[in-house]
């Protein structure tokens, strides 16, 4: 079953694409027709390509992998956020900080550092700097919790990147193309499609066309999530059973010679005793 139909996205907007002169003839293919100087999407074409991103998110979900979200625009970022952390995903929607792909360790440094200064703050050891120092202090905190602080849970390199407008956000597209991450995008008629891996082809500056796409791939990723958890349950349940089945062959392995043990020694202590020889009877004293 499709996880978004037609009507659905026309009611978003979906379809709406730029101005004829700021098309990008890649996106050619994903083009209906042109009505009153504006591109128009085929959202045939829309719902397919949902639906292939939607199985491929679930597969990496599934598999216990992170997805980054990526969304810095006005119209996306509180969505795009909203969306995540209902997921547990981890996501961006300040500032893309340079290199955060290409040069990982060094922003694994930053989300230390700012788990460093809670720590010292919890412990009292900033209690006895000056007020300036903290306040600098505290400003440093706000700054890495802004731009870093929806990252703090991603320990790796992300399985996969989703961005909303790839145009925007060229230099995240650049680093996971580097790394050969696979990128899924909703994708504008003003947009190079060609180096998305999973491309959506849809309004991406829509509040409603946004939603209702991210609305089907969270489902999915969240049905991923849930497939996993089961399986691990199930793994669980069947290692149980099979520590029990082991511990109780090795204490039939014990029992074993204890049972042969008993019936050696059963006939020995059934054997008749040997009968004393009988003494001789003492004259009778006359």
């Amino acid at each position: 079953m499709s996880r978004t139909n037609f009507d659905q996205l026309l009611q978003a907007g979906c379809h709406f694409g730029h101005l004829k002169r700021k098309w990008n003839p890649a996106m050619a293919p994903y083009i209906f027709m042109e009505r009153n100087g504006i591109h128009i999407i085929d959202l045939h074409k829309t719902v397919a390509k949902v639906d292939e991103a939607a199985d491929a998110l679930k597969q990496i979900a599934k598999s216990g992998k992170k997805i980054l979200f990526v969304a810095t625009k006005k119209q996306a970022k509180d969505i795009v956020a909203d969306k995540a952390k209902n997921i547990g995903m981890p996501y961006v929607n300040e500032r893309w900080p340079g290199g955060m792909l290409t040069n990982f360790p060094t922003i694994r440094k930053a989300v230390k550092k700012m788990t460093n200064i809670d720590k010292l703050m919890s412990d009292g050891t900033y209690s006895n700097l000056s007020k300036r120092e903290l306040l600098q202090i505290t400003r440093q905190r706000a700054k890495l919790e802004k731009n870093l602080g929806s990252i703090s849970d991603l320990t790796r390199l992300p399985s996969a990147l989703f961005v909303v407008d790839v145009q925007k956000e060229n230099i995240a597209v650049k680093e996971a193309n580097r790394l050969g991450i696979p990128v899924f995008a909703i994708v504008d008629t003003n947009s190079n499609p060609n180096d998305i891996d999973f491309v959506i082809p849809a309004n991406d500056d829509a509040k409603d066309s946004v939603e209702v796409i991210l609305d089907a791939c969270c489902n999915a990723i969240a049905e991923g999530l849930e497939e996993r958890k089961v399986e691990k349950a199930d793994e669980n349940a069947a290692q149980a059973q099979r520590e029990a089945e082991e511990g109780e062959e090795e204490e039939a392995r014990v029992r074993r010679p204890r049972r042969a043990r008993k019936d050696a020694e059963a006939p020995a202590a059934e054997a008749p005793a040997a009968e004393a020889p009988a003494e001789e009877e003492a004259p009778a004293a006359e």
